[in-house]
């Protein structure tokens, strides 16, 4: 989750290859509702979105028994320095700081859940 389009779009094609879903969501609000429906394997979360920040959501996620094992990659800016101890104590499974690159982020993606390449789609008979 991150309010900023141009990065949820980065994230999602940096796993458009691979066999996984992506969800998206603008702030942690419209999230927490999201994943309580579809129970995601993994969040990517931006720890500065309008309506409800990404600690506030992890802090949320963390205190709910159903969310609480889900793993989580924070997504930070170099001035989100002061969060690091409390995002780190919540339980965070890494960070990544932006800028990123798509290879970075799955890289980080891939220490946590085995990720599986798309099958090409079956040929069509002429």
């Amino acid at each position: 989750m991150d309010d900023a389009k141009v990065v949820r779009t980065v994230a999602e094609k940096a796993l458009a290859a691979f066999n996984c879903e992506v969800g998206e969501a603008p702030n942690g609000y419209n999230a927490l509702f999201a994943m309580e429906r579809t129970l995601p394997d993994l969040i990517l979360l931006d720890v500065s979105m309008p309506t409800m920040g990404g600690v506030e959501m992890l802090t949320m996620m963390r205190s709910n028994p159903t969310l609480r094992a889900i793993p989580v990659i924070m997504l930070t800016s170099p001035a989100d320095h002061n969060v690091l101890p409390r995002i780190a104590a919540l339980g965070v499974s890494a960070i990544v700081t932006k800028p990123f690159t798509p290879d970075g982020l799955v890289e980080k993606v891939r220490s946590i859940l085995e990720l599986k390449p798309l099958k090409p789609a079956p040929r069509q008979p002429a």
